[in-house]
């Protein structure tokens, strides 16, 4: 097993209890922890998660899988393990008995179901968990706020930590886009890659300080309707696990909670535009009359496409929202 540096002190101000930790490059699945690869129903295994890659998506290549463990990071080198140690940690990714704690879930997702045939479960996403909480301390956002890692670590609540360098590998990447397949690993990009996981398992722990029975129940299904939104296919998603169940317990002003979905609407060709609007500005108003998450996929796609994910009437109401802009001459 190949040990990495876990710091240099360089770019954030941390707190030294988080950075203690070995930094192991992996490439064969037996350097990894049995816990991990093993995963048991009798012990639920709490991890921090991210991905690295070119043009990470379904037509993208995986480069680097980061892990945090409370003693130790590993970073999974997929270009020199490739399939066998992908398909070891395939267990783990799907089981419910390993929590993945991410910022961001979509890409990371759709990268792992197409590439590996991995559907990624089990996940707290902190850019959801942020949102929730807001909401829940009666803090409003505009529709399109989401909550960068950056600015997650940067947030005293949770770390109050500036992340300067992972700008500098932005700018690395524009310049470079294949700066994650080079071997073998430099400094930096063991540096970069467990930087973006080291302090997710303290911001998690900050987190669930804070989220309410409700809010945490909102926390499980978003994660698992946003792990499958961009991992669209032909079979409606029936390979996928079950979205968590409402608990019966939870009520909200004397009534059932309502259930949370994801709604694929197909676009015609050359209609995009009409949703979209100048600058955005339709799918913007449409976003601020609906409490639901509005996306698309972009220039990485999936093209012509739209996901709504949200409470079933708000999905439904811009889901003819939607419609209505599609017959717009």
């Amino acid at each position: 097993m190949a040990d990495a540096e876990a710091d240099d002190g360089k770019s954030l101000n941390r707190d030294p209890l988080l950075l203690m930790v070995p930094i192991h490059i992996v490439t064969s699945a037996s350097q990894l922890p049995s816990e991990f690869l093993e995963p048991s129903p009798g012990k639920q295994l709490i991890i921090g998660f991210d991905c690295e890659g070119v043009d990470l998506c379904r037509h993208g290549t995986l480069c680097i899988m980061q892990i945090a463990f409370p003693d130790a990071i590993y970073l999974v080198d997929v270009v020199q393990g490739g399939d066998a140690i992908m398909t070891a940690c395939k267990p783990a990714l799907e089981s419910n008995n390993v929590v993945k704690v991410i910022h961001d879930c979509k890409r990371d997702s759709e990268a792992l179901y197409f590439q590996f045939g991995i559907k990624l479960h089990n996940v707290v996403d902190t850019q959801i968990a942020y949102s929730l909480i807001e909401e829940q301390e009666g803090r409003k956002k505009s529709p399109d706020d989401y909550i960068s890692f950056v600015g997650l670590l940067a947030d005293p609540q949770y770390c109050g930590i500036s992340y300067l360098e992972k700008q500098e590998v932005r700018v690395l990447l524009r310049q470079d886009p294949d700066f994650w397949t080079y071997r073998p690993l430099s400094e930096q990009m063991v540096r970069a890659a467990a930087d973006d996981v080291r302090f997710l398992l303290h911001i998690y722990h900050k987190m669930m300080e804070k989220m309410n029975e409700r809010t945490l129940w909102q926390l499980a299904v978003r994660g698992a309707l946003y792990c499958r939104c961009f991992c669209i296919n032909d079979n409606d998603y029936v390979d996928w696990p079950t979205i968590p169940q409402m608990p019966e317990n939870l009520v909200a002003e004397g009534d059932i909670m309502e259930e949370e979905i994801l709604s694929v609407l197909n676009v015609p060709p050359g209609k995009m535009g009409c949703i979209i609007g100048r600058r955005g500005a339709s799918i913007l108003s449409i976003k601020e009359s609906c409490n639901a998450e509005i996306l698309i996929g972009g220039a990485k796609g999936p093209p012509d496409k739209v996901f709504i994910i949200g409470p079933v009437k708000q999905v439904r109401k811009a889901e003819a929202m939607l419609r209505g802009r599609m017959l717009d001459v």
